[in-house]
């Protein structure tokens, strides 16, 4: 199955996000955490999370792009037990199973997102509160596209002369 890793390329997230996700850790889109949210209450670190934010497990930090990867049967296992935990402990959930219904949804659909899309593809995550409801449009940043492809480093062979160059002989 493919599922969403949290990926940085700076330490933005940490001056965005009130907390920030971790590198490397499986993301959902989280939006269950605005739930209950007032446009009043969309302010500040708290604004950002909500417009651009993917929720990070088992951290439940916030991570502004994900790649898609591919997650095993225990990376999903433990996804789903650091959900449930943290649907009866943080949402209130009345019991294991209804907490594992929505962790097995949010999984589900982070999955769904995925599973059009390469791995190593970026994602990125837009967020706004209409009158419906909470409207999500994700958007994909193709890995030939993104940074992942670009070199940064080039080896150069040295040729005879500059190793004898360097190594203060004259030819």
């Amino acid at each position: 199955m493919k599922l969403a890793r949290t990926i940085r390329f700076d330490a933005s997230d940490e001056h965005v996000f009130a907390h920030a996700a971790d590198e490397g850790e499986w993301a959902i889109s989280g939006s269950f955490s605005f739930a209950h949210t007032t446009d009043q209450q969309l302010t500040g670190k708290t604004k950002q999370a909500f417009a651009n934010g993917f929720l990070a497990v088992p951290s439940f930090g916030y991570s502004t792009l994900v790649s898609v990867a591919t997650a095993s049967d225990a990376d999903i296992a433990q996804l789903r037990s650091a959900l449930v935990e943290h649907f009866i402990s943080v949402y209130g959930a009345p019991d294991a199973q209804a907490a594992g219904s929505a962790a097995d949804e949010e999984i589900s659909f982070m999955a769904e997102i995925c599973h059009e899309h390469k791995t190593g593809t970026l994602l990125s995550l837009q967020r706004s509160l209409t009158d419906e409801g909470i409207k999500e449009q994700f958007r994909a940043l193709a890995k030939a596209e993104s940074c992942a492809e670009q070199k940064i480093w080039q080896i150069v062979e040295e040729d005879e002369t500059d190793e004898q160059h360097n190594s203060g002989t004259n030819a």
